[in-house]
């Protein structure tokens, strides 16, 4: 539970390392951890921890936007403390035009309990992308062992079971997939809210075989490369590379939730979002078995919390790996440092097919 011994050499981060774990535990409502160098006695720093518990239950409601899905809300409900072994349960939904789902998980800490858990998880989603013959109505169930490594990495080792009906143009159909997977994402940053250098790594695999609870084969992967990096205080370049591929001897049967598309503000700017993919004989975007979106931005800050922004981006979604046609996007924005994360305006022109102008609005962290 505490990242360091007694008698290690003092250091400031391992003492920043133990107030965010006991933050981000989800068992304190307020940590305060107090470990002054000018206290020391004989060559000894106390260390003083002073938690919070928090309440039984709480509830959270959100409102927010993007240019993807338009207005959303989410809701979620959590009963802390729900015995003496510090298990916990709850549930979370969120509600857009396209998409509306429902959550319900219960918790069993590990060790150690502040960041390794056993997440038994359920829940379903309905789908449907507004100018598309598309439609998905998704149920999930399965358990998750999330854990942090020594080396920083955090973990989640996963088995799925997930039942989907959908309709992708002319092609309908049913399907069942039992899945292990395993994920590893690591975040390096000086900041959570508005870092100035970092970097977060993402890499995640389900595979399906049939037969075993399965209708098809598949190896279903994805990675997620994001960097920062601030030169002179007002300049900042940021760059990203999201990577997928499913590798299976049934394409025709596996569901649109685990097929590719691109586009949209969080992929390749200048596009609608989930615009790129391969298309039927009657031009439905039916998804591709790979993905690639990559982005280059600069942003200059021109005042305190306020900075301009240019970026490139590149990508799509195909079935081929030879000679992807990759589509790009070009434009500018703005950007406002909010107290829960960076707010961000662009104008995003589409170079490729008919050159359309495109406006992105979204929020969250960099990295």
């Amino acid at each position: 539970m505490v990242p360091f011994k007694e008698n290690t050499p003092y250091d400031s981060q391992l003492i920043a390392e133990l107030t965010q774990a006991m933050q981000g535990s989800g068992y304190f409502e307020g940590v305060r951890v107090d470990a002054a160098p000018t206290a020391a006695d004989h060559q000894v720093i106390p260390v003083t921890v002073q938690l919070e518990t928090r309440k039984p239950r709480t509830m959270g409601l959100g409102l927010g936007y993007s240019t993807d899905v338009g207005p959303r809300g989410k809701a979620n409900w959590t009963r802390h403390w729900a015995n003496p072994q510090g298990h916990s349960y709850g549930f979370e939904s969120e509600i857009s035009a396209p998409r509306q789902n429902v959550g319900l998980w219960y918790d069993v800490p590990l060790d150690p309990p502040l960041t390794d858990k056993l997440r038994y998880a359920g829940g379903y989603q309905y789908e449907e992308i507004a100018g598309t013959d598309s439609l998905s109505k998704l149920l999930t169930a399965g358990p998750e062992w999330h854990s942090k490594l020594p080396s920083g990495w955090e973990r989640v080792i996963s088995l799925k079971w997930q039942r989907e009906e959908y309709r992708l143009g002319d092609d309908s159909g049913l399907s069942t997939l039992l899945m292990p997977g395993i994920s590893y994402s690591y975040l390096r940053s000086d900041n959570s809210i508005d870092p100035h250098q970092g970097y977060r790594l993402q890499f995640d695999t389900q595979v399906a075989k049939e037969g075993m609870l399965s209708d098809a084969n598949l190896v279903h992967a994805n990675v997620l490369l994001k960097g920062l990096t601030t030169v002179a205080q007002n300049h900042r370049f940021l760059g990203r590379v999201q990577l997928g591929g499913n590798l299976t001897d049934g394409y025709t049967s596996i569901p649109p939730s685990l097929r590719f598309f691109a586009g949209g503000d969080q992929s390749v700017r200048g596009y609608d979002y989930q615009k790129l993919s391969p298309t039927n004989s009657d031009g439905d975007r039916i998804g591709g078995r790979y993905m690639f979106a990559g982005s280059v931005e600069y942003q200059y800050s021109i005042a305190d919390k306020w900075r301009l922004a240019t970026f490139i981006d590149q990508g799509n979604s195909f079935n081929s790996l030879d000679k992807p046609d990759l589509k790009t996007g070009v434009g500018f924005g703005v950007r406002w440092v909010s107290p829960v994360g960076p707010l961000r305006l662009d104008l995003a022109h589409a170079l490729d097919d008919d050159g359309g102008i495109r406006l992105h609005f979204s929020m969250g962290p960099e990295l």
